[in-house]
């Protein structure tokens, strides 16, 4: 990955060990203690920095891991997931994991400017599926229903990539929720990660995994390359 810099902010590979605290740091920030430590999944990642020049601050940070179908079942996902059905894709996958933004900075620069490295890093390497974990902060799914709804309603995947239930405390919301999705309070409540992929054209799980250790529901997340609108991705690419 190249080092790039546009407006406030620069983004480039973590490198060092002092590169890999400060990304520690901010994940522990971001998800507290569990989210801060390193796991076995950091040693074969890329890991990715996004800075504020002005104060050389770390404002955002993700991991990215390529695989294939053949072996999806050793991502971080499926230790929650059972990917199965992934196993027929065919094509170079991208993992993309730990994705978080410091708490104390809203601009939505920061968001653009991560999704168009990771599209110069997809067109790079020739990814044509993405996929990971879009967590709602908590373990409380009543302040989601809406989202919850309209992931329902709107997101599923098709039948062929589903994911199915493995893990053993989730919330079965295709099951348990009825309401029709209020749009306002859905959007308000949808994480901005999940968001974005779901703008351009991303799917996700029919259940979601509630996480006591990491005190999130998350729920998997899937994004194939040939489905982002073209005027999306010529978006995306004309920021690098």
């Amino acid at each position: 990955m190249k080092f790039f810099k546009k407006g406030n902010y620069s983004v480039r590979q973590a490198e060092s060990a002092d590169d890999m605290s400060v990304a520690l740091a901010l994940r522990g920030l971001c998800f507290g203690a569990a989210g801060g430590v390193a796991d076995k999944f950091d040693a074969c990642s890329t890991h990715v920095l996004v800075e504020e020049i002005k104060s050389g601050q770390a404002v955002a940070t993700f991991r990215m891991s390529m695989l294939d179908g053949a072996r999806v079942h050793t991502s971080y996902a499926a230790q929650y997931y059972d990917l199965a059905a992934l196993a027929a894709f065919q094509g170079p996958m991208l993992e993309l994991g730990r994705f978080c933004i410091h708490p104390s900075h809203a601009d939505p620069d920061i968001l653009r400017i991560a999704w168009a490295v990771l599209t110069a890093y997809v067109d790079e390497a020739g990814v044509e599926m993405l996929f990971g974990c879009s967590s709602f902060a908590g373990t409380n799914a009543d302040p989601y229903r809406d989202a919850f709804a309209l992931l329902k309603a709107r997101h599923l995947p098709p039948e062929r990539w589903m994911p199915r239930i493995k893990a053993k405390d989730v919330f079965r919301y295709c099951v348990q929720e009825q309401r029709k999705p209020d749009l306002k309070k859905a959007n308000a409540t949808m994480p901005p990660l999940l968001r974005t992929y779901l703008m351009m054209g991303g799917w996700v799980s029919d259940h979601a995994v509630i996480d006591h250790q990491m005190d999130t529901l998350h729920v998997f997340t899937g994004l194939e390359i040939s489905a982002i609108p073209p005027a999306r991705k010529k978006l995306l690419r004309a920021l690098v």
